[in-house]
């Protein structure tokens, strides 16, 4: 059985669409998703959420920052 959940995405692209998902409109409406995002498209989404979202898009970014260097 074939399936596309066998290949799966890095910590930090998962915490990317998260933070689409959840943040967008709030704190992330300047910017677009990419369909590949890099680890540096997301520390430019991390440094967003810092900048424009509440404490919870602060805990998110934090991780995103995390899973970034940890891909780098």
């Amino acid at each position: 059985m074939e399936s596309e959940s066998l290949v799966e995405s890095p910590e930090f692209v998962t915490l990317y669409r998260r933070a689409f998902a959840e943040y967008g409109a709030q704190a992330l409406w300047n910017m677009r998703v990419l369909e590949t995002p890099t680890p540096e498209d997301g520390l430019v989404v991390a440094r967003a959420l810092r900048v424009e979202g509440n404490m919870g898009a602060r805990f998110l970014a934090e991780a995103i920052e995390r899973a970034c260097r940890a891909a780098l």
